[in-house]
């Protein structure tokens, strides 16, 4: 019965944060259900943040969720090709707030920095763009790419390898935004706008039934949150 319990509550947890993110979108992002009866995949469309590196860029990605959240934290994947210090080969995003929240001296991470169940997907989001724009370069997951980094900051963009090796998965996401048929935002006001995903089928009720009702609905928080295009991570002339 316990598996039961777990599963009816993270399913509730999930359609709430949902529609919370349908309803108050984290500016730059999409979120759309992989499959509409799996509430444990979602997929994200981020769109790079003006003022960046990152400008003009389409990024899929996937987020999948254990069936005892938010207790444990979900996983986050990159589906795009990404050169970064904190993105492993496979795409899997290396990020405190993923890490279980366990004492491990080694890590160099404090408990405080790891998962918690208050938690939740817009934090998610928000900690993954600006850790595009900051990576954490003392324990990289690409060793390669963090040196790169290190050395066109360094230098202030003089060493441009890092830059350019960004500039070329910008222009190749460019495709896939035109065969989704999407309008990557390229100024900060277009990015600012909140981008709604697409709603359910006109005949689902996925997101409207008895999993949950006003009084959970009332005591989400609200959030809004807007990238600072004054961000120290931006591009150097």
């Amino acid at each position: 019965m316990r598996g039961h319990a777990q599963v009816a509550s993270s399913q509730k947890a999930l359609m709430l944060e949902m529609k919370s993110l349908q309803e108050e979108p984290v500016e730059g992002f999409r979120i759309t259900l992989v499959e509409e009866a799996d509430l444990y995949n979602w997929e994200v469309a981020i769109f790079g943040p003006p003022n960046t590196l990152y400008e003009g860029g389409y990024f899929k990605a996937r987020i999948k969720f254990p069936i005892d959240y938010p207790y444990s934290p979900p996983t986050f994947r990159f589906l795009t090709k990404m050169w970064h210090p904190n993105i492993y080969e496979n795409g899997d995003v290396c990020i405190s707030i993923l890490h279980p929240p366990v004492d491990d001296p080694q890590s160099g991470e404090l408990p405080s920095e790891r998962w918690n169940p208050t938690q939740n997907v817009r934090t998610i989001l928000l900690s993954v763009i600006s850790l595009l724009n900051e990576p954490n370069t003392f324990s990289p997951a690409n060793v390669d790419a963090s040196v790169m980094y290190r050395k066109w900051r360094d230098s202030k963009g003089k060493d441009r390898e890092y830059a350019e090796i960004i500039r070329k998965q910008v222009l190749a996401t460019k495709a896939e935004a035109e065969r989704d048929g999407v309008k990557v935002p390229t100024t900060l006001a277009e990015y600012c706008v909140r981008t709604r995903a697409p709603a359910p089928d006109e005949g689902s009720d996925l997101f409207y039934d008895d999993y949950y009702d006003e009084e959970d609905l009332e005591d989400q928080d609200d959030q809004d949150c807007c990238y600072d295009e004054d961000d120290s991570g931006t591009e150097e002339s």
